[in-house]
């Protein structure tokens, strides 16, 4: 087997305040950075894993919304309180299923987020 570690994933929006705040509600801690003349940005650390928000310009391609994300959190319900009190609509539970007690949603973007409690 490889010795392979995942480090760093992306997100781009044009929305990046929603992004904030749908992510931060998840429990993320975030850290407002800026390297160079690149753009403000924000910075989670999970475990090995550097989760960063970053700006995409108006004429920029389309935001992708295909992508998958799934975060394991200590308390589901808490963290389906929190989306929907800034208005983010549950898709799917919480429910208890074969990988624990799940529930998901969609980013602001539209990406599909699965919150599972182990």
């Amino acid at each position: 087997m490889p010795n392979v570690t995942f480090t760093l994933l992306v997100l781009k929006s044009r929305q990046l305040e929603k992004l904030l705040a749908f992510y931060s509600a998840l429990g993320l801690e975030f850290v407002d950075e800026k390297h160079g003349n690149g753009p403000q940005h924000f910075s989670a650390k999970l475990k090995d894993v550097i989760l960063e928000l970053y700006p995409i310009m108006d004429d920029a391609a389309p935001v992708d919304a295909t992508t998958r994300l799934g975060f394991s959190v200590p308390d589901v319900a808490h963290v389906v309180g929190a989306l929907k009190s800034l208005g983010i609509a549950i898709t799917i539970g919480p429910q208890q299923t074969q990988w624990g007690y799940r529930a998901v949603t969609h980013d602001p973007d539209g990406r599909t987020v699965e919150i599972c409690q182990h």
